[in-house]
């Protein structure tokens, strides 16, 4: 079984996968990484190339070796819950919703920035993508955080101690984490 990670772009979810693994023990896998790696490209390429659609069936088959690998950190792309495959694999899995506003996604992608789907008028296209997945993310998953303050560092302790895997047992205030 898995830890994975689930919410919009840039909501952070690749700096708390890695924060997680870190302090589990654990290999990190991030599927927008595993599909550059895997096609050479960058992830802004693959979409000038082949489309949505394109990069779409490679992130699922991403996902699906990642969710395969033994206990591990997963960051999905933010949408990869929109495939129908990438939500059936999710069953049996730990699926955390990184849960952040839109204000803070603008200010983590900023203008312009490297995320195909927020290049033009970001705010417009990340309110849609909003409307369009927060069911889903809602549906998926098992807890949902606050990802709007705390470093990745503060994230990742408050949700392993929810979750019952902190080693030290930590009761420090910080961000909420619900149980969903």
């Amino acid at each position: 079984m898995s830890l994975v990670l689930i919410g919009l772009p840039a909501s952070g979810k690749s700096s708390l996968g890695a924060a997680l693994a870190e302090r589990l023990g654990l290999t990190h896998f991030d599927t927008d990484a595993l599909v550059e790696a895997t096609a050479a490209r960058s992830i802004a390429d693959i979409f000038a190339q082949e489309g949505e659609a394109g990069f779409r069936e490679r992130e699922a088959a991403a996902t699906a070796w990642a969710l395969e690998q033994p206990a591990a950190v997963v960051s999905l792309g933010g949408g990869a819950v929109c495939s129908a495959a990438v939500r059936q694999g999710l069953a049996g899995h730990q699926v955390v919703w990184l849960d952040v506003s839109r204000r803070t996604v603008l200010r983590r992608a900023g203008a312009g920035g490297s995320r195909p789907l927020l290049r033009d008028d970001p705010r417009q296209r990340l309110a849609q993508l909003d409307r369009d997945r927060r069911p889903l993310y809602q549906a998926l998953a098992n807890h949902r955080i606050s990802g709007d303050s705390g470093h990745p560092g503060q994230l990742a302790d408050r949700l392993l101690a929810e979750l019952g895997l902190d080693q030290a047992g930590s009761g420090s205030a910080g961000p909420a984490v619900e149980h969903v």
